[in-house]
């Protein structure tokens, strides 16, 4: 078997992460400039208008926090077999972060995490990445459900009946899920991941749930805040139902990280315009939530990638 020599390796590692990194860039800046949607001028008379040093603090504080729980839920996950620090946490989370953007659902986050580690834990790296992003997925439908009935009660979108339906609808596939865990594809069952679920420690999962729960409740309120920003006048628990509405409708859309504005925007026009809020300010605000939480995190992540180095192979 031919061996490519180590500072082959080396050029290619170098030339894959230089490609990573300036095709983020391009990404970024093309949603950001060539988007017809974002009406920079109306944004900048309102920021004139209602400018505050202390907003946009708080508002960059909250994506810090945002991001923080995902690093401490990381570390949290990871002490189950090995401690990392949080820097080491932070590396792992933004670089698979900014590797991920290209892909579905971010799904080279986990590829991107396994890279930090040895190539015999890379298993082990995905099913925890999995539990990491699955108590996140949970949340997000829980509220996401209970934030469509009360919308749904206050302004009357679906018929009672059509909500029967979606509900039997869930039951059903529960239930088909149950009586179906113990069916294997290629040895993987539901049965066999549940199990392997229920031996992490119970302290790792009821941090791993806190930790989740304080990070949506960050990133919602975020997006509430912006509202308050732009003067949108509505009810608080209306007002939380949409967004909570739109982050479990979107979530179940596949999409690209960098498509993510995109995708939760134009799920987020429908719901806010029932609520006569103008479609420019719904864009600017999924916008700003987009570059918040996605744009700065994946800058910060282009660093740890550029001086990422790769596990030696033993």
């Amino acid at each position: 078997m031919m061996t490519i020599p180590d500072k082959v390796k080396q050029f290619l590692v170098f030339i894959i992460k230089v490609l990573i990194v300036a095709g983020a860039f391009y990404f970024i800046y093309n949603q950001l400039v060539h988007n017809d949607k974002l009406d920079w001028q109306k944004f900048t008379v309102l920021f004139k208008k209602n400018q505050s040093v202390w907003g946009i603090l708080f508002l960059i504080l909250l994506s810090f926090l945002n991001r923080f729980f995902e690093i401490l839920k990381w570390q949290n996950l990871v002490s189950s077999f090995q401690h990392i620090s949080i820097l080491e946490a932070t590396a792992q989370v933004l670089g698979a972060l900014t590797a991920g953007i290209f892909t579905p659902n971010g799904l080279g986050e986990y590829a991107g995490k396994a890279l930090f580690f040895e190539k015999s834990v890379t298993k082990k790296i995905i099913f925890l990445n999995l539990i990491c992003n699955g108590i996140q997925m949970i949340l997000t439908v829980v509220f996401g459900m209970l934030g469509l009935l009360y919308f749904n009660a206050q302004l009357q979108i679906i018929t009672s009946r059509t909500i029967g339906v979606i509900f039997g609808m869930v039951v059903v596939l529960f239930l088909v899920v149950f009586f179906l865990k113990s069916f294997a594809i290629r040895g993987y069952s539901l049965e066999k991941l549940l199990h392997k679920i229920g031996q992490l420690p119970k302290p790792i999962h009821q941090k791993n749930i806190v930790l989740g729960l304080c990070r949506y409740l960050v990133f919602s309120h975020q997006y509430y805040f912006l509202f308050l920003a732009f003067d949108v006048d509505v009810p608080y628990f209306t007002l939380m139902s949409a967004i909570t509405s739109i982050y479990f409708l979107a979530s179940s859309l596949p999409t690209f990280q960098f498509l993510d504005f995109a995708v939760k925007g134009s799920v987020a026009v429908y719901f806010f315009g029932k609520l006569g809020v103008n479609e420019w300010i719904v864009v600017f605000i999924t916008t700003l939530m987009w570059f918040f939480n996605v744009v700065l995190p994946v800058l910060l992540g282009s660093y740890f990638v550029l001086n990422f180095k790769m596990k030696p192979t033993t």
